[in-house]
């Protein structure tokens, strides 16, 4: 009867500390697409599932966008755009997710979110600078702009890395982003054109990620995450956590 009692006990306590550890944050993810579909969206989800069950993050995962509304993003921390494409949210919808943001919540932005809703300004001005083109998938140096930014420990000053590099519009639609990485143009090739689409490059300073605090909540983009084998990238995987970590909570900036 004691042992009984006992194995009672053990299991109550387990699965209180187990639900303890998942409602510590909760994110959404979610990758629609309206225009190309990135076959690393596969990868990602699996690789953004895995950190969250490493992290003690509920995460739901969803490409319907029924959720976009006041009830069903009140209890997200943060909300995750992978690789979405094209015109993916209609006005209600845009107008919840707004006003989700501007109650506190966190975006992070991966890759082609920087090709998605280019006609919602309020969007564009989240992500910050909007994709315009992209030359052939290259290996080129990445380099570190702010290691003062959680996830970016394992990041060297300089990294080779192979991925596709997007070259953003410009100016910056918000004047007050801070980079975290840049990529080095002079360690690849970055003319494209595509039709009357032209592009040279984004000269001496061409950033790939970066973070701001925007309409009352956080938003962090990384245009790393094309190629499906940087899902599987530990260097990645922390700078991508970090991202997801601060945009949630406000946290970890020394």
């Amino acid at each position: 009867m004691k042992n009984k009692l006992l194995a009672v006990v053990l299991l109550a306590f387990m699965a209180f500390t187990a639900n303890a550890q998942e409602g510590n944050l909760k994110a959404l993810l979610f990758s629609k697409t309206a225009g190309f579909h990135h076959e690393s969206i596969k990868e990602g989800v699996t690789a953004i599932q895995e950190l969250c069950r490493r992290h003690s993050m509920q995460l739901d995962w969803h490409e319907m966008t029924r959720v976009f509304s006041d009830e069903g993003l009140k209890n997200y921390d943060v909300v995750i755009f992978l690789s979405t494409t094209g015109d993916v949210l209609n006005d209600e919808e845009q107008a919840a997710f707004e006003r989700y943001v501007q109650n506190g919540g966190g975006w992070v932005g991966i890759h082609a979110a920087a090709d998605t809703e280019y006609e919602w300004e309020w969007y564009t001005k989240m992500v910050g600078m909007m994709f315009k083109i992209h030359p052939r998938q290259q290996t080129a140096y990445l380099k570190v702009e702010d290691s003062n930014f959680p996830g970016m420990g394992r990041f060297p000053k300089t990294l080779l890395w192979t991925d596709e590099w997007y070259e953003y519009q410009k100016p910056a639609l918000a004047k007050d982003l801070h980079y975290l990485v840049s990529v080095d143009e002079s360690s690849y090739e970055p003319y494209a054109k595509w039709g009357d689409n032209e592009g040279v490059g984004m000269g001496d300073f061409h950033p790939i990620s970066w973070y701001h605090e925007y309409d009352g909540g956080r938003a962090f983009y990384t245009g790393l995450g094309h190629i499906s084998g940087v899902f599987s990238d530990q260097t990645f995987l922390d700078h991508l956590y970090g991202g997801i970590y601060w945009a949630a909570t406000g946290n970890g900036i020394k």
